[in-house]
């Protein structure tokens, strides 16, 4: 892609999102782990379907999201109905963090994680490591309340995490997060970038949530590799 062309499509993001209705829309669409139609957003977002139909198709036209069509009824054949169509995030990249991206963040740490090594001749895969911990505890602390049972714990995890970028939903016992917020770098150092990754959530975890929430390193595509989980 050319750089007219990029500034173009990060134009046309930064447009499409501005108004509330419309960014309301889209952060429900990439919350959710399917497809979902016209009717299911506007009940989401409170609006007419007509107003969601107006804001969904612009997302897509701005190369946000990407459409499907499918039955929405669970019946095929003769009598099925018409195919709905359906809106999901688009895979594309914007410089404007759409998906969101925290490398700032991954920058910071690996950057204290460096210093302290040479300050004190740790290894700096162990200083990441204590760094990432650190960053972990700082977060629950900023909590005004920790997790004394694990839907509290859920509640203040995927606040806390959405505010991060990693767009957590609840699918039954696991919190799940659908986006990485150091994408590109764990893509060309994922065992550092996972590891930093894991270490920092799972600090928060321990500190928000003791003994009731756990982050487990459990890597799948499409999402971030780490999942919450409540303690049996």
């Amino acid at each position: 892609m050319s750089n007219n062309a990029k500034l173009t499509g990060n134009i046309a993001a930064v447009s499409a999102l501005a108004d509330e209705t419309r960014r309301s829309l889209y952060l429900y669409v990439c919350a959710q782990p399917h497809p979902v139609s016209r009717d299911q957003a506007a009940a989401a977002a409170q609006v007419a379907v007509h107003t969601a139909k107006f804001h969904l198709d612009k997302l897509e036209a701005a190369g946000l999201l990407v459409t499907s069509y499918a039955r929405t009824s669970g019946k095929s054949g003769p009598g099925a109905g018409r195919s709905a169509k359906l809106y999901e995030r688009s895979a594309v990249e914007r410089d404007v963090s759409l998906p969101a991206r925290d490398y700032v963040l991954a920058g910071e740490l690996m950057a204290q994680a460096i210093a302290r090594a040479s300050r004190d001749g740790d290894e700096i895969a162990q200083a990441l490591r204590d760094v990432a911990r650190e960053k972990g505890v700082s977060l629950a602390a900023s909590l005004e309340k920790t997790g004394t049972d694990a839907a509290t714990a859920f509640e203040l995890a995927v606040t806390t995490l959405r505010g991060l970028g990693y767009e957590p939903r609840v699918e039954g016992d696991h919190v799940v997060m659908a986006n990485c917020p150091f994408h590109r770098l764990a893509g060309a150092h994922t065992e550092l970038v996972c590891g930093m990754n894991h270490d920092m959530l799972s600090a928060f975890t321990e500190s928000v949530a003791p003994g009731v929430l756990r982050a487990d390193l459990d890597p799948a595509p499409g999402r971030c590799c780490v999942t919450l989980s409540a303690v049996e």
